[in-house]
């Protein structure tokens, strides 16, 4: 079983070079959470967003621990060693994204379009939010929005063939999503600034990419073990 910790950061690394792209993606929800607030209520509209982003990221976990137990299924069984191939694949693809060198990865958003019709319309009917447990619940459905680097990450975290570990992992990739999507005050906006900055991305999709050619099955795993 590989060890928890670099993966662990591995994910905190995804969300938080992906936050630009789920700015895109939730922006404008995050927008009407806000704007429904009068400005001089700072404290209940930070509320109404830590609710929000905690029920997705919680959707997230959910997400990972159901997929991970169908990980888990196939992990002692031949197909595992293709699992782990399609894991570092996904890997290197998110870093490709990340660095901004290649988007197909985006092209996988279609698998959950179908779902998503179904879920749309009970989300789209809890706003305008005007409670946290309302925010919560909006949050855990906009979870479920179709989001190529959400799905990519999600089968990564499914591949290790452990379902606490898939949970967790994908617990890991919200928490990193959060910075830019918290953008409410002075020290989130100077993150999100760092985050846009070209070296950063590029140093981050590299890292990304490393960490995935480590994860494909072959002898250099042990070299790199050895060192």
């Amino acid at each position: 079983m590989p060890d928890l910790l670099p993966l662990l950061g591995s994910a905190l690394i995804l969300g938080l070079l992906g936050g630009g792209h789920c700015l895109g993606m939730c922006g404008g929800l995050m927008g009407a959470l806000t704007l429904a607030i009068p400005p001089e209520q700072r404290g209940r509209r930070l509320r109404l967003l830590l609710a929000y982003n905690l029920g997705r990221i919680l959707s997230y976990a959910c997400a990972g621990l159901l997929l991970g137990l169908a990980g888990w299924a196939v992990a002692s069984s031949p197909a595992a060693l293709a699992l782990r191939v399609v894991a570092a694949l996904l890997l290197i693809a998110m870093g490709l994204y990340l660095a901004g060198w290649w988007s197909g990865l985006t092209r996988i958003e279609t698998l959950g379009r179908g779902l998503w019709r179904h879920i749309q319309p009970v989300a789209s009917r809890l706003l305008p939010v005007s409670s946290v447990p309302r925010a919560l619940l909006l949050g855990a459905l906009w979870g479920w929005l179709p989001c190529g680097l959400v799905y990519s990450t999600l089968l990564w975290a499914a591949s290790q063939g452990n379902a606490g570990y898939s949970a967790a992992l994908m617990l890991a990739f919200g928490v990193g999503t959060w910075p830019v999507l918290l953008a409410t005050g002075l020290a989130a906006e100077r993150v999100n600034i760092l985050l846009k900055r070209r070296s950063v991305r590029v140093a981050g999709g590299v890292l990304v990419m490393l960490f995935g050619i480590w994860t494909m099955p072959g002898p250099h795993q042990h070299w790199l073990m050895g060192h």
